[in-house]
């Protein structure tokens, strides 16, 4: 782990990325290259699937954790749908609790690079805090996906599909942001374009660059 010196801000960072972005390979990467702590997302293409295919009773009906009770609301709800009934509410205001909680205590033990989890709309004003998205043209993040891991391209097409809609409505529905706004990132790349070698290359440039501005 990096020691930072007592009166600079606590290095951070946060990265949010789309299916087929390179995320989970780009960001514990990363990390290491930091020396930063790797706190992983809440929602990956497995738990997107799996709360797609609940039908809306098995939705409606509390399972023994609030938050995967909190989670499959949160997930089926579409942007656009009207305000939730107070127990929606309760659930939604639970789940922003426990996810910030996670973050808080992450950040309590050092130095932590995020994956997912709205960590750039939590952590906003945070000093010290770098905010990356990783993205890529939709046709380009189905074929890689499908390549890395050994899928169909309409097998990789449906996790993009239902995995990007779970993860937008995380954040739609615990922030009322749009997670693709570049406005919510110091930097937002591509990844498509690169391999993942240089991905991390380029990334760990600019938080240094970043961190040395400050």
């Amino acid at each position: 782990m990096t020691n930072v010196p007592a009166n600079e801000p606590v290095r951070v960072v946060t990265v949010s990325a789309t299916y087929g972005a390179g995320g989970s390979v780009v960001a514990p990467r990363l990390a290491e290259r930091l020396g930063l702590a790797f706190a992983d997302r809440v929602i990956s293409p497995a738990t997107a699937s799996d709360l797609e295919s609940l039908s809306e009773e098995e939705k409606a009906q509390a399972p023994p954790s609030r938050w995967l009770s909190a989670l499959s609301r949160v997930a089926a709800m579409v942007p656009s749908a009207p305000v939730p009934i107070d127990a929606d509410l309760d659930a939604i205001a639970d789940l922003r609790r426990t996810s910030e909680r996670h973050i808080t205590e992450a950040l309590g033990l050092g130095p932590t690079l995020f994956l997912g989890r709205a960590a750039a709309v939590v952590l906003a004003d945070r000093p010290g805090a770098f905010h990356i998205r990783l993205d890529g043209p939709v046709a380009r993040r189905i074929a890689r996906a499908a390549a890395s891991e050994h899928q169909t391209e309409a097998e990789a097409k449906h996790r993009c599909e239902t995995t990007d809609r779970a993860r937008d409505h995380f954040v739609r529905r615990l922030y009322g942001v749009d997670p693709a706004d570049p406005g919510l990132y110091h930097l937002v790349l591509d990844t498509t374009a690169f391999p993942t070698a240089d991905v991390v290359d380029l990334l760990a440039t600019a938080a240094a660059t970043f961190w040395s501005s400050r």
